[in-house]
């Protein structure tokens, strides 16, 4: 089936921000920057967000979704068709239920226990070391957060993890984001590479346990939902920054 109108959306869907475009990452992986906004902790937000696409063949995933406009789309439909939505993080998700409506024969994976995105229900759960969009990837599920968190460990390129929340790589504040969310969060640490995202290391209190294991996994590249690919020494500089967070 081909991917329906945008006009067939419905008023209850977020509209669509302002974004950058798809950017090829690695052969069969691309990128896109968007915009996020919304009210966590009693504060408002309005900052970058990034979607990756996955290509399997003519079979695309898509990771921490975020909703593009009509040209956005366009570039989108020309890589391949729609299989796999793919919610890693509890904060993520408002552009799920689009897709969903975009792309009906695809599956819907969203970790397990996490809270229902608006208008969507899982089709697959996301579990530690369970069933996995693809065939070449796995699931790393963190065990010791207040709210579920996945990551998606690809087997290409020397080992990719495709990260939401957790794992933030954000040097600078770009286009994205408004005057008051870049003072707040230069004066919250969110501008550091190799980061575990403060906010959600704030609220989910992780343990170090949950990084060993993850360290445990062979990869060379990180593709965070917020800042830029980290290519090529992944490993070594989350790796430090674990130890420095963890350090007894």
């Amino acid at each position: 089936m081909s991917a329906m109108s945008t006009t067939s959306a419905t008023p209850d869907f977020a509209p669509a921000l302002p974004h950058g475009e798809l950017q090829p990452v690695f052969p069969g992986v691309h990128l896109v920057t968007g915009t996020m906004k919304t009210v966590l902790m009693g504060a408002h937000w309005h900052f970058s967000r990034n979607m990756t696409v996955i290509s399997s063949g003519r079979e695309l995933t898509l990771v921490n979704t975020v909703r593009l406009d009509d040209a956005g789309l366009a570039a989108l439909d020309a890589l391949g068709t729609v299989t796999n939505i793919v919610r890693l993080g509890a904060l993520h998700g408002q552009d799920d239920a689009f897709y969903k409506h975009r792309h009906p024969k695809a599956t819907y994976w969203a970790t397990a226990g996490v809270p229902p995105a608006p208008g969507i229900e899982a089709d697959r759960p996301l579990v530690d070391d369970g069933a996995a969009p693809l065939p070449d990837a796995s699931v790393f599920l963190f065990r010791q957060t207040k709210l579920p968190e996945a990551i998606l460990h690809l087997g290409r390129e020397g080992g990719i993890l495709v990260a939401c929340d957790a794992l933030q790589n954000w040097l600078a504040p770009d286009a994205f984001f408004s005057d008051e969310s870049r003072a707040m969060m230069t004066q919250m640490g969110f501008f550091t590479p190799a980061n575990i995202g403060p906010a959600w290391r704030q609220f989910n209190e992780p343990q170090g346990g949950d990084f060993e294991r993850l360290m445990a996994l062979d990869f060379r590249h990180v593709l965070p939902g917020h800042g830029s690919p980290l290519k090529d020494s992944a490993r070594e500089a989350f790796g430090e920054r674990f130890a420095q967070v963890f350090a007894s």
